[in-house]
């Protein structure tokens, strides 16, 4: 490795103006990144990790500017430089891979014209000479038959797919450094490993640098060999990857470290089987009392939902006008949930794991097979108040809560629709009933009068939960919940999720595509593959001792899950 480093950055401040007025962001942050070497820069939603990655090609967002310290790019000191340097170094000497590919591609664009673009705007080739090195950089991302897929549009590629042609543009003039901003946050675990692994490789084989942002640490104990951990915009702790891993000296370092689930997923079986009977007792005490009410459910004692022999068939329409054919989504799953306990439904994008969840929930009819709520087919449920009173005991958790509260309600009209709906309570009891479901998900009254905007992630999923229980449910689905979570907010919602089931007796089928997450939350797992259950078994068995090659394929594909730390 070379001594002398591609990028220094010397007690950087970054600010946005508001009001004339600068906010610090970053504050005296320093790092350094060498030749051949992989910094991997972690922290929560605001910690100011992107912000210093973006500060280093000129690309913070509205009013935000560097306001003190030094970045150097190959000895030249980029934050005082002129517009037009700046622009000559993105792309030919520092490379970027964002984030979401969707936003970052052009949907109008094939994806081979936008690689193209790069090339020449970067005078590395121009006509036919790339189009042929498109081809050879999308077959260098990894990418089969790639003089076809440079014809396609961004639509026509998977998320890992797109983010292999982001790979392709950012590498595209072959620069010194490559900032990769979260780039697999949104891939499941296996897609993530291969474009990792194709990363890895090809730092080796060209020699480039990279700056890796990233919230997750077991990711970053995988993949880099210097570490810096970001906080409130600081600089907390730096150094060698594993040594920070495995013995943490920052409190803050310490927690996330212990928040992680890739790093941190063990939960003692003593603790997890004695919130289960907790929650099965509660459950069970709930169960008789709500067996006195007319027309409603909850008046068995075993198992609460069973689903049987559930297919999924949907018609898709083919390439030529009037043709069409049919995809089996969800084929033959059968599964039960115990009252009080958690059961896992866990494989990747496309295996079918949500369809199963929404058919579950009533919002989309089986093609075959049949729902079984409290020993009732659901699909036999004609009145409207029957239809309701199985709705009031099944809520859904969704993965955005942005995008499943209505920006224009206040938290207290998000929380309070279904009970109005429901017509349950007076103005006054529904008050009362909101301010108690705000305290049991841990946040203040005051946050009734706010709009999601004004809400934090965390806070959000927060609301999304006390809406799911307002109606005293006795099953929450779960749909991937806690995937856009940072792992900080992650480890409380999976804590509160946890203690709200000791607490209400809640049973709850979690559908994900993080076996981490599984393993902290969860007592049984189906694991399923193109529509279909391939393993089924508790959680210890799985991880212990999977039977199937594509759960241990999951499995491995774990960031960090093999590391053992000390923290």
């Amino acid at each position: 490795m070379s001594l002398t480093p591609v990028l220094e950055i010397k007690d950087l401040d970054v600010g946005f103006e508001f009001q004339k007025k600068i906010t610090p962001a970053v504050r005296g942050a320093n790092l350094a990144v060498y030749p051949g070497q992989t910094v991997a820069i972690v922290g929560e939603s605001g910690s100011g990790k992107s912000t210093t990655a973006h500060a280093i090609i000129d690309l913070l967002p509205g009013t935000g500017r560097v306001t003190g310290g030094e970045i150097i790019f190959e000895g030249q000191e980029v934050s005082k430089a002129k517009k037009t340097d700046i622009l000559a170094l993105r792309g030919s000497s520092i490379g970027l891979v964002p984030q979401d590919p969707m936003s970052n591609l052009n949907p109008l664009w094939r994806v081979g014209t936008q690689i193209k673009e790069a090339l020449e705007a970067n005078n590395v080739a121009k006509g036919k000479e790339a189009d042929a090195r498109v081809v050879e950089l999308l077959n260098e991302a990894g990418l089969p038959d790639a003089e076809r897929r440079a014809r396609q549009y961004p639509h026509e590629f998977s998320g890992g797919m797109r983010q292999r042609a982001l790979i392709a543009i950012g590498l595209a003039a072959r620069p010194k450094l490559l900032i990769a901003d979260e780039p697999t946050s949104a891939l499941d675990v296996t897609v993530q490993k291969q474009i990792l692994d194709h990363l890895d490789r090809l730092t080796v084989e060209l020699g480039f640098a990279v700056l890796l942002i990233t919230h997750d640490l077991g990711l970053a104990a995988e993949r880099a060999d210097h570490l810096v951990v970001m906080y409130r915009g600081q600089v907390v702790e730096s150094g060698p990857a594993l040594d920070i891993l495995k013995d943490p000296e920052h409190p803050y370092t310490q927690r996330l470290v212990k928040s992680a689930p890739s790093l941190a997923s063990r939960r003692l079986s003593s603790e997890r089987a004695r919130v289960r009977e907790q929650a099965v007792e509660t459950a069970e005490e709930i169960a008789a009392e709500v067996a006195t009410r007319d027309d409603e459910f909850g008046v068995g004692q075993g198992t609460i939902i069973e689903a049987k022999n559930l297919t999924k068939v949907f018609t898709i329409r083919g390439a030529r006008p009037g043709s069409s054919f049919d995809f089996k989504a969800v084929d033959d799953v059968s599964f039960q949930l115990r009252r009080g306990t958690t059961s896992a439904i866990v494989g990747e994008s496309g295996s079918g794991k949500s369809t199963v969840a929404r058919m579950v929930l009533g919002l989309l009819d089986s093609t075959e097979g049949t729902v079984e709520f409290d020993g009732v087919d659901i699909t036999t449920l004609k009145s409207k108040r029957q239809q309701l009173a199985m709705r009031r005991q099944m809520q859904p958790i969704f993965q955005n809560p942005y995008a499943s509260l209505d920006p224009m309600y206040s938290i207290y009209r998000s929380i309070e629709e279904p009970l109005r709906t429901h017509d349950i309570g007076t103005k006054k009891e529904r008050e009362a009933k909101i301010r108690d479901l705000l305290e049991k998900v841990s946040l203040p009254a005051s946050v009734m009068r706010r709009y999601p905007s004004e809400l934090s992630g965390g806070q959000r999923q927060r609301v999304a939960i006390a809406r799911a229980l307002a109606l005293d449910p006795e099953v929450v689905i779960c749909d991937e919940a806690v995937s856009a979570l940072d792992v900080l907010v992650q480890a409380q919602i999976l804590n509160l999720l946890n203690d709200l089931q000791a607490e209400l007796g809640l049973s709850y089928l979690f559908i994900t595509h993080d076996l981490a997450v599984v393993r902290q939350i969860a007592d049984n797992v189906l694991v399923m593959q193109n529509g279909k259950v391939v393993e089924s078994a508790t959680v210890s068995q799985v991880f212990d001792n999977p039977r199937e090659d594509y759960t241990k394929k999951l499995l491995d594909a774990i960031p960090g899950g093999s590391i053992e730390l000390g923290a």
